[in-house]
């Protein structure tokens, strides 16, 4: 059974925050953005199309393509250039979901089997590297050296945070700040460039970029923090996957990171048993959410994720009222209360 946080702050069922009403903000321009994304992933070669379309059509959110759209109304955008954008970062995404499945071993992708369960490691390598391709393509046809110039950066960073993490990996040892920057890399870089890219698109001010640009980086971050929280969380079932994945496959989050820095010795060699050394037993998650239970590190875990969302919505403070606005700071408090 997993942990459950009180993370609903005070709020009733019927205020929870929800995408609905960015979903309707944006719901033109994401069909516009799925054609774009079908048109883009066909290839002669079968696999490709198969493959791609089998992980595209799985159920996400489309959330980082919706923060392009929504930054692009933000900022009075009237163009047809925010959809091939918003389409080239939901390409970038996919890529790096097909690579993180092969390094994280994982068949499970949103509740279904993964590409790389259903076709093999070699095959989601690869058409993660077309998508890439495709995605690059995307962007020269855009012809802007800035939006090329954050969406590549973008992507190097996040290859850089999957190296860093690879680094890192089952060291229960690792520091907050160095976890904090394989989250800003892996996650929270591509939310920032896609949320800035709206802003370079409607040729506004470098102030209003960087605000955008902020906005998804701290979202990201926060974004990051709940599913490091979410994992140990009884509602892990309603997102197909089981309580304790990244304990079984000995990935060190936050809540562990938290739980090593406050535990005792013997607390300490139960992480390096299990974590470092994978050496784990039948009741051992349960006795790793005891000792998060103990040392609070779940309920921080959230903290922290509220305080990365108050500074997503403080970003947004330059820009007016307005509906737009209104949806990206709901989406903040969606991220954070998505579970409930």
């Amino acid at each position: 059974m997993g942990v459950v946080v009180d993370i609903n702050d005070g709020q009733s069922a019927e205020k929870a925050p929800s995408i609905d009403k960015l979903m309707k903000l944006v719901e033109n321009d994401i069909v516009k953005v799925n054609q774009h994304i079908i048109d883009n992933m066909q290839s002669p070669v079968a696999l490709i199309p198969q493959l791609a379309g089998h992980l595209i059509a799985a159920g996400g959110k489309r959330l980082r393509p919706m923060l392009t759209l929504a930054a692009a109304q933000l900022c009075g955008y009237t163009g047809s250039r925010h959809i091939g954008l918003a389409a080239c970062v939901e390409f970038i995404h996919t890529a790096t979901l097909l690579h993180d499945d092969v390094v994280d071993e994982s068949d499970l992708r949103r509740g279904q089997d993964s590409a790389r369960a259903i076709w093999g490691n070699e095959a989601s390598v690869l058409v993660g590297d077309f998508l890439f391709s495709r995605s690059f393509q995307l962007m020269t046809a855009d012809g802007s050296l800035p939006v090329l110039k954050i969406l590549s950066d973008a992507s190097a960073i996040i290859a850089e945070g999957e190296v860093l993490q690879l680094m890192t990996a089952h060291d229960p040892k690792a520091s907050e700040e160095d976890y904090l920057q394989v989250i800003k890399s892996k996650t929270a870089q591509l939310f920032a460039a896609a949320s800035q890219i709206g802003a370079v698109v409607s040729d506004r001010s470098k102030e209003e970029e960087k605000a955008l640009e902020n906005f998804g980086m701290n979202l990201g971050i926060a974004f990051q923090l709940i599913d490091d929280y979410l994992d140990y969380s009884a509602k892990q079932a309603d997102l197909g996957k089981a309580v304790g994945d990244d304990f079984r496959d000995c990935k060190v989050t936050l809540p562990i990171i938290l739980a090593w820095s406050r535990g005792s010795e013997e607390e300490r060699e139960f992480w390096l048993r299990t974590i470092e050394r994978e050496e784990q037993n039948d009741d051992d998650l349960e006795k790793a959410m005891e000792i998060m239970e103990k040392h609070n590190t779940l309920q921080d875990t959230v903290e922290r994720a509220r305080h990365y969302g108050s500074m997503a919505k403080d970003a947004l403070g330059i820009f007016p009222d307005n509906e737009a606005k209104a949806c990206l700071k709901e989406l903040v408090d969606f991220c954070i209360y998505r579970a409930y």
